[in-house]
Formats: C-alpha cells, structure tokens, sequence
C-alpha cells in the first residue's frame, strides 16, 4: 500500500476547509458571494450548543482568501468560549467579509449580507466588528432580525465598542492586581497597540486613572487625534515589543503574541481587546508562563462587547449590562488563582472552565 504525504499547500489544495489548522469541529461555514454587488463574505458557525451563535461581522482586505477562511473559523471559536465563560446562552458564530470597508462597502453590500444571515434561518446573529459602523447593522436588520448592536433609537443596545474596552479594562485591571497585589493603574505604563473604536477608549480609561500610556498604530492621523484628545505619548520606536513597560495592551488584530514577540517582552501583563492574541495557545501560552508574564485570556477580557449586544436578545437594560460587563474583574481574578493553584497556562484554565458548561449542557440535551 502506497500512502502519499501531502505538502500543507496541497492540504489546502485536498481539504479546503476540513484540513485547516483553524478548524475545530465546526459546525457549519458559509461561502457567500454577489456578483452585482462584490459581495465575498464568509459565515463561520462553530458552535450552538449553549445557544444561538453570536458574533460580529469583520470587513478586512485580507491579503488572500485562506487568510479570511483561517480568520473566521479562528474568530468564530473565540466567540464560543467567550460566551460560554461569560456565562452566556449563546454559542460561537463570526463572519468576514472581503475587501477594504472605505472603497467597496455599500449599503447594497450590506443588504446582501444580510439576506445571506437571513438564510441561517436564527442559527447566527451578527453584529459589528473591525470594519463595521453602528449603522452599517441598521441596514442589515432592514433584511433580517438576526442581527444585534443596532442603533439605540430602534430599539438596540447601539455600538458595543465601550462596553467592550469596559470589560478590557477590568480585566486589567483585575491581571494588575494579580502580578502587583494592587490594582491601580496610576503610574503605570501601558502600551496600546490599535486605537480603533475599543482601543480609544480604553486609553481613555486609563489615562484617566493616571495610568502612563503609549499608543502605536498604523494611522498616523488617528494617532495624533488621539494624542491631543487624552494627552498620551505616540510611541516613535522601531519595536513596540521590545519597550519596557508595565502591560502590554493588544487592541488591534491577533497573533500579535508570537515566536518572535515573547522573546522581545518587557512586560508584566498582557492585556488587551484583540481577538486571538495567542498565534498558537498551546505554545505561546507555556512561553508566557515561563516568563512570568500574566496573560489576560483575550476571550475572557473583550466579552464586554457580547454582553452588550446578547442584551437586546434577553431584553435587559444598560445597568444590567455593566453588572455582567464589571463581573469579568472577578472572573478574571479567579481564572489566574486557579491557573496558579494548578499550575496551568491562564489561556487553558479559561478554557476548561469554558468547556466545562459546554459539556454539561451538552449532556442536559
């Protein structure tokens, strides 16, 4: 018998979907397309067992389609984990669309994207994410129900990007505590890498609190907005890794935590609202370890956004949603003790106890 081992290009080439490395047993991914519109977007649904699948909507010129496909199911798994630690009746959906949102988005586009959620038939939800504008979700519940983070005056919880940087600031909060037995952010020196929506206003939060905080990003012009609005320093390196600093705030996208970073980390907590931060969680989460650096689980700290978003589902008010929102201080807290006690990676003491309440409701079914 001849076995024949397959190169990872022809894997891609044999197993489009079933032979990424992303894929984790979902259960469902959409192909969507439009000629008349442009529309290139992708459904990931990993998983509905606690509930619906819920999760924003990215619009990104990702570089190659396999990029976009690794993005949504990476995303899309975050988003299960994210509800289930939150405590949320909600499973774990996400969807990418492909292309620059400032040259191809339309509302024609978004009008079609949302004739596709529609076709799920309730088994997704969308919502905002990179790329996306509140109003951007009021075109797409022109189409179809299934979509939350609409606007305040229809009836919606409206953006959730400051409920978001809430619970991110908590979570630092909380990580702070743990690495320097006390939780104040005054004097500290806080490195934010994006300052988008969720990124802004965590700087916000914690310049407010005194904290010293130091911004990178892409676009100079929002640097330099955000600059002069909360009077923070625009970082004028070569190597935001290697600067010396008391936390490291990830706001933009993943993978940011890699081979290459962690040997450059001057840090003492990672904690910040990227999706993903980890390129690999099984070796990026022991080399964190190993190096003393407290690491915030990214899906545990950035779950403000759900809640806000899960509310116009349930029905419940804004004091409710910063309750849930302010509870990830103590989640986060318990999540690093245990992690400590048992001398697992922060990142897989989440996750246990993450499929820990899928399992059992699992078993309920």
């Amino acid at each position: 018998m001849i076995t024949e081992v397959l190169t990872a290009n022809q894997l891609k080439k044999e197993a489009p979907v079933f032979g990424q490395l992303s894929f984790d047993n979902h259960e469902q991914v959409v192909f969507c397309q439009d000629k008349d519109t442009g529309l290139k977007a992708i459904i990931g649904v990993h998983n509905t067992i606690l509930g619906p699948a819920l999760g924003g909507t990215r619009m990104y010129d990702y570089k190659t389609e396999w990029d976009a496909l690794n993005d949504v199911l990476r995303l899309s798994r975050g988003m299960t984990y994210k509800a289930a630690i939150t405590g949320l009746n909600l499973g774990g959906g996400k969807a990418v669309i492909i292309g620059d949102p400032k040259k191809l988005k339309t509302p024609e586009l978004m009008t079609r994207f949302g004739k596709f959620v529609h076709t799920l038939g309730g088994k997704y939800y969308t919502a905002e994410d990179v790329g996306m504008e509140t109003s951007d979700m009021d075109t797409v519940r022109e189409v179809t129900p299934y979509v939350t983070g609409i606007s305040e005056s229809k009836g919606g919880a409206g953006n959730p990007s400051p409920v978001t940087a809430y619970g991110v600031y908590m979570g630092m909060k909380a990580s702070t505590k743990f690495a320097y037995g006390n939780e104040s952010l005054d004097g500290k020196r806080i490195l934010v890498q994006g300052i988008g929506h969720v990124g802004e206003e965590l700087v916000r939060l914690a310049s407010e609190e005194g904290a010293n905080v130091i911004i990178s990003d892409i676009n100079q012009e929002r640097l330099e907005e955000v600059s002069a609005k909360y009077g923070v320093e625009i970082y004028r390196g070569n190597d935001l890794y290697a600067e010396t600093a008391d936390i490291y705030a990830p706001c933009a996208l993943g993978a940011t935590v890699n081979n290459e970073t962690i040997d450059k980390l001057k840090v003492k907590v990672i904690a910040g609202a990227a999706n993903n931060q980890l390129a690999e969680e099984n070796i990026h989460g022991p080399l964190l370890q190993k190096k003393g650096i407290v690491y915030a689980p990214d899906f545990l700290i950035n779950a403000g956004g759900i809640i806000n978003v899960y509310a116009e589902i349930e029905g419940y008010g804004r004091d409710q949603i910063m309750t849930k929102t302010e509870n990830i201080y103590e989640t986060t807290l318990d999540i690093l003790n245990k992690a400590k006690a048992t001398n697992m990676t922060t990142n897989a003491s989440a996750l246990s106890i993450a499929e820990d309440r899928i399992a059992a409701r699992k078993k309920e079914l």
